[in-house]
């Protein structure tokens, strides 16, 4: 096959046509994925990604820039990912539909462009085509597309199909400014998620076919800034110490048999894509030799079947690499995780293989009869199938109960699917369901210490505070430096009425995050108790500067402030408050009785008024406003006095 000319360019040639196919690919991505701006958040990733990410939630702000570049204690180094949930954050709230939105835009653009990539990499318009359409909606991209917290997934992969693009504009007309094209879109790529460190290795497959450079040292030589930058990110990664450290403990040559049978999964699911589901855990008395050996047979057999059709056929041989190298960093031989594989770990490797099988098809039918429209007519009833498929696997990420109830139904019978539908149940306030799902968790594998902490929030809940305690006490015999059980265990403490031992709890809970809103607020509650005033406003003040958006910590803080005379103050607080909550009705009628205080008997009226529209029932605002306008129309009444 000749390289492609200019006239291969997507700029170039049939614009109305690629237009159209760009139409249609992001319309059936939408299709499949549309669905998710109805969806909720899932408590597994998200709540550390967005909706309980006290810095997120700031949304775009130069506090939150900086702390996106140094942050890695949740595992990855991805500033950029984190800024575009600051931005989702800035721009829509906690609406969960507006953060998936954002999701399915970034999927359908990196559809979009992987179709222009590959068709200015082979000039072929409806194999590329075909390959970005397999992408955009085959039932393994779900859980990349439909879950908020694999953002850097879909963020990355428009990163990863800019640079292909870039790179065969380069490889077509090389060019200085082309070249620091490519470098841009691949460091970007690299700050969204490290996953593409192996993209180098990719250009160098696309150098032999289909851009027909050839191979040798030049062209290595070349990607030298490449490689230096998918150095520099896995420097980045071995810093982050969850990436380096095997909780489960696994032997290399555990790691290495579950390598070579995911290779072999992950090829089962992109064939026949059932029982889909999170998460695929390391069986706990290792895989069967059997297993194995048929997964290595079927590996090497492919192996040996590619590399003898290299000259022939050498899309099979650049496909099938890029699909064995791209899964290189998730594979497992490195533990970066406790699982075995993730359907997640195939959004850009399974372009291999579409890529291989859409060019062999192509191929294969050669010599048929009707040729293009029984190929039309089978890619259409693919794709149908694969979008049904598709649609019922993301309707599964609606919400965590589904989500987890469809674990199971796939038969992943483990401790972390009972753990995270302990955690939905428990957002639903189905508490005794919840508790008895953590306790099946703990039952399945008692060395899983994360349920301990939810198991104790629930038996809290239930009134049942020494059996939380201990679950909390348990949780901090392996977390000793997560603040929010201390602060659990802090709140346990108060309702057995030992103040003194919740305050160090909560001391030190703030010595682990100093921003932790309610460990501030309960240490100056308990200071308030012992009359030491100023230090109890102290804690609350450091409270609103940890989260200035909270409106019950300035309602709070204000109740304080008038209760010993600092009026002004607790006006201020009030109306914040009122800013941030509008509907807040007790906020209402106690600034009405502040401003009463000022005098101000007018703009108090106008308060308990607004107080009793949210709140009928609101006893304060209609008492008192019951009592101060009798007074109010009596001083309207008098008359005023004659001048003399």
């Amino acid at each position: 096959m000749s390289p492609p000319t200019k006239d291969a360019s997507p700029l170039n040639g049939q614009p109305r046509l690629i237009f159209v196919v760009c139409l249609v690919l992001a319309a059936i991505t939408f299709v499949v994925f549309g669905q998710t701006i109805t969806h909720e958040f899932v408590a597994y990733d998200d709540p550390q990604y967005v909706f309980g990410n006290r810095m997120v939630q700031q949304g775009l702000t130069m506090k939150g820039f900086l702390w996106a570049l140094t942050y890695g204690e949740i595992g990855h180094w991805h500033p950029l990912t984190w800024l575009t949930h600051m931005a989702d954050c800035q721009v829509y709230g906690t609406w969960p539909g507006g953060h998936h939105l954002t999701n399915v835009l970034l999927h359908a653009g990196a559809v979009v462009l992987l179709f222009l990539a590959l068709r200015e990499m082979t000039g072929s318009l409806w194999r590329s085509a075909s390959v970005a359409a397999v992408f955009a909606v085959h039932p393994l991209r779900a859980e990349s597309v439909a879950w908020v917290a694999e953002r850097k997934d879909v963020l990355s992969g428009v990163f990863f199909m800019l640079t292909l693009w870039a790179y065969a504009r380069y490889a077509r007309q090389p060019a200085g400014r082309r070249y620091a094209a490519v470098v841009a879109a691949y460091a970007l790529g690299l700050l969204s998620k490290n996953m593409l460190v192996t993209l180098p290795f990719v250009l160098l497959l696309l150098d032999w076919w289909p851009l027909h450079r050839g191979l040798g040292w030049g062209l290595v030589k070349e990607k030298i800034p490449l490689f230096l930058l998918s150095a520099a990110s896995c420097w980045a990664t071995f810093l982050v110490p969850e990436k380096t450290f095997d909780p489960y403990g696994v032997p290399l040559l555990g790691r290495i048999a579950n390598a070579v049978v995911s290779y072999g999964i992950y090829l089962r699911q992109t064939v026949y894509p059932a029982g889909l589901a999170i998460p695929y855990l390391n069986p706990p008395n290792g895989l069967p030799a059997w297993k194995v050996a048929l997964a290595f047979l079927l590996l090497a057999a492919i192996s040996m079947g590619v590399v003898q059709c290299r000259k022939s056929r050498p899309y099979l041989l650049v496909g099938w690499l890029w699909y064995l190298g791209m899964l290189v960093p998730a594979i497992g031989l490195i533990p970066i995780s406790y699982y075995a594989h993730a359907d997640r770990y195939t959004y850009l490797p399974s372009i291999g293989l579409a890529l291989a099988l859409t060019w062999a098809a192509a191929d294969w039918s050669a010599g048929w009869k009707h040729r293009e429209e029984t190929l039309g007519v089978g890619m259409a009833v693919l794709l149908a199938a694969l979008m049904v498929c598709g649609w019922k696997q993301t309707a599964c990420w609606r919400d965590g109960t589904a989500l987890w109830k469809h674990a199971l139904a796939c038969g992943l019978d483990n401790e972390v699917v009972h753990d995270g539908l302990g955690n939905a149940l428990l957002k639903d306030d189905q508490v005794d369901q919840a508790i008895a799902q953590y306790q099946l968790a703990l039952r399945i594998n008692p060395r899983f210490e994360l349920p301990h902490f939810k198991l104790g929030s629930a038996l809290l809940l239930k009134g049942r505070v020494d059996e939380a305690i201990a679950q909390f006490r348990q949780t901090l015999r392996t977390y000793p430096n997560r603040g929010e059980v201390h602060t659990a265990l802090g709140i346990a403490l108060l309702r057995k009425g030992k103040a003194e031992e919740a305050a160090g709890q909560f001391r030190t809970a703030l010595q682990c995050d100093a921003g932790d809103v309610v460990a501030h607020c309960k240490l100056g509650d308990i200071l308030l108790q012992q009359g030491r005033v100023n230090d109890a406003i102290a804690q609350y003040q450091q409270a609103l500067q940890a989260d200035p958006g909270d409106a019950k910590v300035h309602y709070n803080l204000a109740n304080i402030l008038l209760e010993h005379g600092r009026v002004d103050e607790a006006i201020t607080h009030y109306q914040r408050a009122l800013q941030i909550n509008p509907a807040y009705a007790q906020a209402h009628a106690n600034l009405g009785s502040a401003l009463l205080q000022e005098g101000k008997a007018d703009e108090a009226i106008a308060q308990y008024r607004r107080a009793l529209q949210i709140d009928p029932n609101c006893a304060q605002a209609r008492a008192n406003l019951a009592s101060i306008q009798p007074q109010k129309g009596r001083a309207e009444e008098k008359p005023a006095p004659q001048a003399k």
